[in-house]
C-alpha cells in the first residue's frame, strides 16, 4: 500500500459515492424529538427509514462491540479526523463499559480528508484479519493520540496488533476491503449523516455528539418508547 499523496488520493476517490441507481435520497434533519446535549444545545436528529435503517447489520466490514444478542445497537459513523470523534470515542468506549446490554456497531464515514480514508481503509483490513475485538482495539488506540491520524500512523498501530506491513496493506488495498468502505460511506449518504461523527439509535438518526450522558439517556428512551425521549 503505497502511501503517496496521489496514492491517498486515488483512495478517497474509489470510496467516493457517486449517484447511483436506486440510491435512496438523504435525510433532512431538524429536532423530530426534543433532545439536549450535555451542553445544553438542542440536539439534531431525524427519524429514519426502517427500510434503510435494516440494512445496516448486513453492512460488510462494520466492527462490533457488545454482545450479538443486545436489544439495543448503537452505530456511530466517525472519521478518524474529525476533531468531534475523538471525545466521541472515549465516550463510546464508557457506554460500552457501563452498559453491558449495549451493542455498539462502527462504521466508517471518512469525508475530510484522503488520510482518513487512507486510516479507514486500515482498520477494515485489521477488522477482515483479526476481527471485531482488535479493529475495536485499533480504534481506541487510533482515537486516543493526539494529532492528524494518517496512513503511516494507521499502519503503525495495525502492526502492534501482529499483522506484518506488508500482510496488512495488501488486505487494505483489497477489493473486498475497498467495496467495504464504499457500502459504509454509501449509507451515511443515504441517511444524511452529513456531520461527523453521528448516530443511529433504532430509527432515529443523531448529528453530532450529544455526550456521553445525553447519549445515554436517549439509550434509556429508546429502551422504553423506542424514541430518543419519551
Amino acid at each position: 500500500m503505497t502511501l503517496s499523496r496521489r496514492h491517498l488520493l486515488a483512495i478517497a476517490a474509489g470510496a467516493s459515492l457517486g449517484a447511483g441507481p436506486g440510491r435512496v435520497g438523504a435525510q433532512s434533519y431538524g429536532q423530530r424529538v426534543a433532545v439536549t446535549g450535555d451542553d445544553g444545545r438542542a440536539v439534531a436528529n431525524s427519524i429514519l427509514p426502517g427500510e434503510i435503517t435494516g440494512q445496516i447489520p448486513a453492512l460488510r466490514g462494520v466492527t462490533y462491540a457488545g454482545p450479538p444478542e443486545a436489544q439495543t445497537t448503537l452505530y456511530e459513523f466517525f472519521d478518524f479526523n474529525c476533531p468531534y470523534c475523538r471525545k466521541a470515542a472515549a465516550d463510546v468506549v464508557a457506554l460500552h463499559e457501563s452498559d453491558p446490554d449495549l451493542r455498539i456497531g462502527l462504521v466508517s464515514n471518512p469525508i475530510l480528508s484522503p488520510q482518513s480514508a487512507q486510516a479507514a481503509k486500515v482498520m477494515l483490513a485489521v477488522q477482515r484479519k483479526l476481527g471485531s475485538a482488535a479493529a475495536w482495539t485499533f480504534y481506541r488506540t487510533l482515537l486516543g493520540k493526539p494529532g492528524r491520524i494518517d496512513g503511516p500512523g494507521a499502519l503503525t498501530a495495525a502492526a502492534a496488533l501482529g499483522i506484518p506491513q506488508a500482510e496488512i496493506e495488501e488486505i487494505a488495498d483489497s477489493d473486498e476491503v475497498r467495496l467495504a468502505l464504499k457500502g459504509q460511506m454509501r449509507m451515511a449518504a443515504d441517511l444524511g449523516l452529513y456531520a461527523t461523527p453521528s448516530y443511529v439509535l433504532g430509527n432515529s438518526g443523531i448529528l453530532g455528539h450529544p455526550g456521553a450522558n445525553a447519549m445515554a439517556r436517549m439509550i434509556a428512551s429508546t429502551r422504553r418508547c423506542d424514541r430518543l425521549a419519551c
